[in-house]
């Protein structure tokens, strides 16, 4: 499966850092990341198994993160205040919201010539995928949103052991980021994957050297606060759209997915036992049937 280099794109004032996968003259399929997360969390095979299904995959940075356009020049946000004003439904302040995040998205799309596209979200880019849906639907095909939510405050939060490696200290070297890197997906995949805790390693590596931004991260996170609950306006939305999600979330709980798929007219839950907030390799098969069904 041809994989083509990453290149940056201008897209909504910014660039961002893509790579494609597959055939041009395919269906386009934007694979779109949660926080903290690079490209990268969408695994070169992972890319290539879905581009085999007859897409052209398309995985991208996000802003404020890996080698997409950074913004240093906003401070980093104090987390602990935000999620206190957040869970009090008070508004939080951020420098961008998760609707820009989303134009970013449309950007890129412009920037590659690609009038309509089927979107792929996982967790943070669930919810992105969700503003494009409501405020551009017109420009996607179809909506998968994988272990996301609606942003409504009153649904089940994060279990502690998630929301502690969400809000642990940045490690400041290597040799720390590996093995902050293993606890964290060890709370959030949970046990028994040994095939990605063979390839945590690896993966840890291959983000470090691409280069973290700690503060980009507080951003991020800071967005998703800032963007507070889209249950009416997803009532809007008119994306043909599947939900999937892990009954073994920890940090966005089932019945974020549940909550999201009753949102969104007409759309499906698709509930995957065992699933933490991670995409293991063991069930790939299962998530790369739903969404190339889905598209389909």
């Amino acid at each position: 499966m041809q994989k083509n280099a990453s290149k940056l794109a201008p897209a909504n004032g910014i660039e961002l850092c893509y790579d494609t996968f597959g055939n041009r003259a395919e269906p386009a399929l934007l694979l779109i990341m949660g926080l903290a997360a690079q490209m990268i969390a969408w695994e070169e095979e992972f890319c290539e198994r879905l581009a085999a299904r007859g897409y052209f995959v398309i995985r991208f940075d996000n802003r404020d993160i890996g080698l997409s356009t950074r913004f240093p020049q906003y401070n980093t946000p104090d987390l602990m205040a935000l999620l206190g004003q957040a869970l009090a439904g008070k508004p939080v302040a951020a420098p961008y919201a998760l609707r820009d995040m989303a134009a970013d998205a449309i950007g890129l799309l412009d920037a590659l010539g690609i009038e309509r596209a089927h979107v792929v979200g996982a967790s943070m880019g669930g919810a992105i995928g969700q503003e494009m849906a409501i405020h551009r639907g017109a420009r996607l095909l179809s909506l998968t949103s994988i272990m996301s939510s609606t942003g409504d405050p009153r649904l089940p939060q994060a279990t502690p052991e998630a929301m502690a490696v969400l809000l642990a200290p940045p490690p400041t070297d290597r040799e720390s980021y590996f093995e902050s890197y293993k606890r964290t997906w060890a709370v959030l995949r949970g046990p028994g994957f040994p095939l990605d805790e063979a390839k945590d390693l690896e993966r840890a590596a291959r983000a470090w050297d691409r280069g973290l931004n700690p503060p980009g991260v507080a951003r991020q996170l800071a967005a998703i606060l800032a963007s507070g609950d889209r249950t009416t306006a997803l009532g809007g939305v008119r994306v043909p759209t599947l939900v999937i999600h892990g009954d073994a979330d920890p940090l966005v709980r089932h019945a974020g997915g549940i909550a999201t798929a009753k949102a969104i007219p007409g759309a499906r839950l698709l509930t995957i036992k065992g699933m933490g907030h991670a995409l293991p390799i063991s069930m790939w098969p299962q998530l790369i049937d739903a969404i190339a069904a889905h598209a389909r």
